[in-house]
């Protein structure tokens, strides 16, 4: 059950923003093998000059283009993580043009005990999930 945040600068249309959306609900389907309506996003428009998103030091500048993935998710291992990376960037650049330089993803874990999906209860410790 992966909870996913996007921030981005203004400027997209609505149907930009679904098709990025989108994109990253299917790799996230593919890389953690989640069941296709585990479906968990949160969009964020920041105005220009909101987000500051340097290199760390490898060398390159990113776009006012660039995205931020955030991705908090329940133990995921090295290869699937990888191969999130991988597809996110291959799809965005394919669907909408997205240059790799602009797209930065992380991914946070944590486990069950840290899920509420209601009623102030912890599904997956009460045994409804």
């Amino acid at each position: 059950m992966p909870l996913v945040r996007i921030d981005l600068n203004e400027g997209r249309s609505d149907s930009e923003i679904k098709t990025i959306m989108d994109t990253i609900q299917d790799c996230v389907v593919d890389a953690f093998n989640v069941p296709k309506r585990d479906r968990y996003q949160i969009v964020t428009e920041h105005k220009s000059g909101r987000m500051v998103l340097l290199d760390t030091g490898l060398g390159f500048e990113r776009s006012e283009d660039a995205i931020v993935i955030q991705v908090f998710t329940s133990p995921r291992a090295t290869v699937m993580k990888t191969k999130f990376y991988k597809e996110v960037t291959e799809r965005l650049g394919s669907a909408i043009g997205l240059s790799p330089k602009d797209i930065l993803i992380s991914v946070t874990t944590n486990t069950d005990v840290d899920w509420s999906f209601g009623f102030g209860e912890s599904q997956y410790l009460t045994g409804s999930l």
